[in-house]
């Protein structure tokens, strides 16, 4: 099983390759994702990086506050996401009689 990474503050010019070389440094890097905003593709700062548990525990605890490219690295295992209730579609606008 692996433990999922969240990488924040990372600078936007940051690249798959680069943030794949830093964890590596403290054991298997098993994949990186770079997000980016949907509508501008531009980087939003932030990654996700997969790795086996006991390789995550030593980079987090290695890297977390550690600077690049004059950021402070914001470093902790991935909680899920708790989203809010899920938005419906509207009716088309007929109402129905009761």
């Amino acid at each position: 099983m692996l433990k999922t990474i969240y990488v924040g503050n990372l600078p936007y010019t940051s690249t798959e390759e680069e943030v794949r070389a830093l964890f590596e440094a403290h054991g298997d890097v098993r994949s990186v994702k770079l997000i980016n905003d949907r509508e501008t593709g531009r980087p939003r700062g932030f990654a996700f990086v997969e790795m086996p548990p006991a390789d995550a525990e030593a980079a987090i605890s290695a890297l977390n506050g550690q600077e690049l490219g004059g950021r402070s690295l914001r470093i902790n295992e991935a909680r899920a996401r708790h989203g809010g209730p899920r938005l419906r579609r509207a009716d088309s606008g007929a109402h129905r009689a009761t």
